[in-house]
């Protein structure tokens, strides 16, 4: 038991040494050969999930597969019946009971657990990923992996210190049809490729005008703030529309769903950080209703060697405008290639389809949390990551990296402006602008520079 606490705790592979802008490092970089030696590998790993709403579900098969070996020690949220709704479900799942709490510091100071699910609200994300990491904790940490750009730095400044493995819950990252084309791309199938189309579709209806409001019964509205400053509870903040409600809890929709996208389209340009940023974006719909932010934006993103990335993103109109929900489009000198989580098509320049990998239903698409076998396999990549038998599919450095593209563009629409960028270190060449680098914290709950 001595010798598997210590390979849990201490053990640091995968994500350390991976490049930053390099695309295919995340899954190239080590090889699983290497850590066949690693003493422990095969033990059983302790794990907790923190946030009960609608991702959880999505982590469920890998944890109960026999072969992953891992036992859910804790159930965890802020609000009770979210937790009493969970244990319900994972009773239909798993053998064991796992405790409920409330409180995640409890389950980060218990020593048997080795990892942690993090899928609360955004403005907890980094915070609970910093305090899990200097616990000595893995994390498996949903998206946005940062409410803000100072805290994808903090991430990544956690993970090299405390060496933990730290995955980013981009599960297409983990699919083999999209790892398959990339990796053509840059191999040259399409030529050289220069601009990538990004874009997500949704139809968000009304939301409630937020009015002051005692808490529902069973939330802990204290603990639901967690590290952003105090204010009083407002109907309907705690369930879902907090994304919408200004920018305290939430990041508006790039970084809840065009995190994903942006991810897969600088991967395959394989760029790194943007040299300039604009927006053209506004609340165009439900005029006199609660929701805060913009429902519809445009960004580009201009890089070194003339490389583009484009984002189309309609909360609030559901019209297909390039023929699915959400998705990728390539461009290279010799044709194109629509990526998207069912898989990929590759067209010539006459727009004749060349080649098909699609496989329908392998996750949800625009359903609200999602789930299917990207999220199995994203899971199960974590957990050999911790043993020692595979890198990460999306390490955190990697991760931060493709998040900077939504806070740019977040940053762009707040403040009204366009703005050049440090391509090198991802500072943003604006005074107003790099006033929203980070955000302010509830006294107490900063996270510590390490």
């Amino acid at each position: 038991m001595s010798s598997r606490r210590h390979f849990i705790k201490k053990a640091a592979v995968g994500a350390v040494g991976v490049a930053l802008g390099g695309a295919t490092s995340s899954t190239n970089a080590m090889s699983a050969k290497s850590y066949s030696k690693i003493i422990g590998s095969n033990d059983r790993i302790h794990v907790a999930i923190q946030g009960l709403g609608r991702r959880y579900n999505a982590y469920l098969g890998a944890i109960a597969a026999k072969e992953s070996n891992v036992e859910l020690l804790y159930l965890c949220d802020v609000m009770k019946k979210q937790r009493d709704n969970a244990a319900g479900v994972v009773s239909k799942v798993l053998k064991n009971k796992p405790v409920l709490e409330n409180d995640i510091r409890k389950i980060i100071n218990d020593k048997d657990v080795d990892a942690i699910f993090m899928a609360t609200p955004d403005h907890w994300h980094a915070p609970g990923a910093c305090m899990a990491m200097q616990a000595g904790k893995h994390v498996y940490l949903e998206k946005p992996c940062s409410h803000n750009p100072k805290e994808g730095e903090l991430l990544v400044a956690y993970q090299q210190k405390y060496n933990k493995m730290v995955q980013m819950g981009n599960q297409q990252r983990s699919s083999m049809q999209s790892q398959e084309i990339i990796n053509d791309i840059h191999n040259g199938i399409i030529g050289d490729v220069f601009e990538a189309t990004a874009f997500y579709t949704s139809k968000r209806g009304r939301v409630p005008n937020p009015v002051p409001a005692n808490p529902p019964e069973g939330l802990d509205w204290e603990l639901f703030q967690g590290p952003a400053p105090r204010k009083a509870y407002a109907h309907d903040t705690w369930n879902y529309n907090w994304h919408w409600y200004g920018w305290d809890y939430g990041t508006a929709e790039m970084g809840n769903n065009a995190t994903h996208e942006l991810d897969i389209a600088r991967w395959a340009l394989d760029v790194k950080y943007p040299e300039r940023v604009s927006v053209n974006s506004g609340k165009f719909h439900f005029k006199d209703d609660g929701w805060e932010m913009y429902d519809t934006m445009e960004a580009n993103f201009e890089f070194s060697g003339n490389r583009r990335i484009k984002w189309d993103g309609q909360s609030r109109n559901g019209y297909r405008k390039f023929g699915a929900g959400r998705g990728t489009i390539i461009y290279g000198s010799k044709g194109c290639v629509f990526i998207d989580r069912d898989g990929y098509k590759l067209f010539n320049q006459k727009g004749e389809v060349l080649k098909e990998n699609i496989v329908k239903g392998i996750e949800s698409g625009n359903t609200l949390g999602g789930g299917g076998k990207l999220s199995t396999a994203h899971t199960l990549n974590f957990f050999d990551a911790i043993r020692g038998k595979a890198p990460l599919t999306s390490p955190i450095e990697q991760g931060v990296v493709s998040q900077m593209l939504t806070h740019y563009a977040n940053i762009a629409s707040r403040t009204d402006s366009a703005f050049e960028v440090d391509e090198q270190t991802g500072r943003i060449f604006n005074r107003e602008a790099m006033n929203l680098w980070s955000r302010s914290y509830e006294p107490g709950w900063e996270i510590k520079p390490v």
